[in-house]
């Protein structure tokens, strides 16, 4: 919402697993690839999805996943 409101032209994704664990899951592959195909509908660019676990982190550029 907040890429909308602000016209923003690229954003990157974030969020934590708990769990210690950066791996994507499923679930976060998903919705990467969802996320990914709505902002080409409205011309925004979708630079990277990082997953933060503890000391560590998974990039899903990385991973070819985007």
């Amino acid at each position: 919402k907040v890429a909308i409101e602000s016209s923003s032209a690229n954003i990157i994704l974030l969020h934590n697993h708990p769990s210690g664990n950066s791996e994507p899951s499923n679930e976060d592959i998903s919705l990467t690839r969802k996320l990914v195909e709505a902002g080409k509908l409205l011309e925004i660019q979708v630079f990277d999805h990082l997953i933060i676990a503890g000391n560590s982190y998974t990039s899903l550029v990385e991973k070819r996943v985007i």
